[in-house]
């Protein structure tokens, strides 16, 4: 039998947060992911970003104790920018559970599709996946506590009971590891973000898509902020951020806290024919922060076969904060830009 939204608990307020229960699986939500993303370098300068996300969305909820009935569709999409060679890779991964396909286990504190996984311990974590492109091999490990975003245990994205998610964020792992490629293997080292959200009913039905960014500067601090569109062309008042200090303390951001601006470059996929816009300026004035965000590297599409196209690439930082120059990396997420996003 197949379930709705109904059928799943809702994101609402005073979520009492647990890890590293939290790190993993969610059955009660109808939807789940874990977003790694990050900006690496070898040794001789070359430059890369990747992108690893794990996803389940739930199918049905009945008594069924079959290994091969779906309970669960399990998804994972694997990118590699190659910044300097000015190459984009990205493969995706479409699993049930089975007996032991894809999924999570917090015992053995995994997170998996196939041979794509996570290893979660303590406040280290083990990356590993292996596509017929390249490889990546990474351990992670994260300098900061988990940051809870939004407000009262979640992230609102639209007015109305539900219309939320629980949001958990890793915002500074320092990364370091190997890419294979070419039929080489570099040493890497670098930065890297991960984002969890469960949830259940998230977007409004007005809402087309969303702007995202993750940023991680050079004073140690970091900034998540995003965007919600109408289908209208206006920005949802529930867009909101985080800021979080050198030490781990995070302040919430509202809409009207700060302005992410498209900042007139824009790149149209020959594969979607969506267009993207690709430079951004971003102002936070209560932090005294003025940034422009760039790419390296146009095309950072991903077009998978089940849900909508997106682009998510590494992204450079450069502006002021106050009177100082500030510089970072970071990430940047763009939907609804070749199709409008729906749940």
């Amino acid at each position: 039998m197949r379930s709705g939204a109904a059928d799943y608990r809702q994101a609402l307020p005073g979520y009492h947060y647990e890890f590293p229960r939290d790190h993993f699986n969610h059955p009660g939500y109808r939807t789940e992911w874990w977003y790694y993303t990050g900006n690496l370098q070898s040794a001789d300068g070359r430059r890369f970003g990747f992108e690893l996300t794990f996803f389940r969305q739930a199918v049905a909820r009945d008594a069924s104790d079959s290994p091969w009935h779906i309970q669960d569709l399990y998804m994972a999409h694997l990118a590699l920018s190659d910044l300097s060679g000015h190459r984009f890779y990205h493969n995706e991964r479409i699993n049930r559970a089975g007996p032991g396909i894809a999924g999570t286990d917090e015992r053995a504190g995994l997170i998996w599709n196939g041979n794509w996984q996570v290893q979660i311990a303590a406040e280290n974590q083990a990356l590993h996946a292996v596509n017929e492109q390249f490889a990546i091999r990474l351990d992670l490990a994260s300098s900061k506590a988990p940051v809870i975003h939004g407000r009262d245990g979640i992230s609102r994205k639209a007015a109305g009971a539900g219309h939320a998610s629980h949001y958990i964020s890793l915002t500074h792992l320092v990364a370091s590891g190997s890419i294979e490629l070419d039929g080489k293997t570099l040493h890497v080292e670098g930065t890297a973000w991960m984002d969890h959200e469960f949830f259940s009913d998230a977007m409004d039905t007005t809402e087309s898509g969303w702007d995202w960014i993750s940023l991680q500067l050079d004073d140690d601090s970091e900034v998540m902020l995003y965007r919600l569109r109408h289908r209208d062309g206006s920005v949802d008042p529930y867009s909101s951020g985080s800021y979080i200090d050198a030490h781990g303390n995070c302040m919430f951001l509202a809409s009207t806290d700060f302005t992410m601006t498209p900042a007139g470059e824009m790149w149209t996929s020959s594969r979607t024919r969506g267009v993207y816009p690709i430079r951004w300026h971003v102002a936070i004035p209560r932090l005294g922060l003025d940034a422009d965000i760039a790419t390296p590297l146009p095309n950072q599409e991903i077009s998978p076969s089940i849900g909508p196209s997106y682009w998510e690439g590494a992204i450079d930082v450069n502006g002021k904060r106050g009177r100082s120059s500030i510089h970072g990396v970071g990430y940047l997420e763009m939907t609804g830009y070749a199709e409008a996003m729906h749940e």
